[in-house]
């Protein structure tokens, strides 16, 4: 497929709905994770415009960064520290309307207000975690959920 992505507007779910096939058609035939994480990574950033999203992944023991777009982040986060980490820990998806609220968030950048963040299975067990930040309280739902884990599934490692 061509690396060119089509930004449509509309409601959310009709701009999910027409970016799972071009990230589908993105991933295709690449074996390479992080290739196809970066891939996912800016295709989501490109159409929700959100001010952070990116890739954690489990190595020895923690979670270490892998790609993303946007800002600077933080490098490391150890299980259930933070949202990554408590996502990780939990083995499910996190919404968090008001990252003030969370107990022990991790700032990595202060302009962040809202977040998502939805694990990546291999075999059963969390090998990684996807994050999404927004500059906004209250930006992410289950229709975000619902459709950025359906996006980590197409990942097969």
């Amino acid at each position: 497929m061509a690396e060119d992505l089509t930004i449509i507007k509309g409601t959310k779910e009709e701009q999910y709905q027409a970016l799972i096939p071009q990230i589908k058609g993105l991933l295709e035939g690449e074996t390479d994770l992080i290739a196809n994480l970066a891939n996912i990574c800016g295709a989501l950033k490109e159409q929700f415009n959100w001010f952070w999203v990116g890739f954690y992944l489990v190595k020895n023991g923690e979670l270490v960064l892998a790609p993303f777009q946007g800002p600077v982040a933080c490098t490391r986060i150890r299980k259930g520290r933070g949202v990554c980490g408590s996502s990780w820990e939990q083995a499910k998806t996190l919404i968090v309307p008001d990252v003030e609220k969370f107990p022990g968030h991790i700032a990595c950048s202060s302009l962040s207000k809202s977040e998502i963040v939805v694990p990546m299975f291999h075999q059963g067990e969390v090998m990684g975690v996807l994050d999404v930040d927004s500059d906004q309280l209250d930006s992410f739902d289950t229709t975000d959920q619902k459709y950025l884990e359906e996006i980590l599934r197409f990942l097969s490692y």
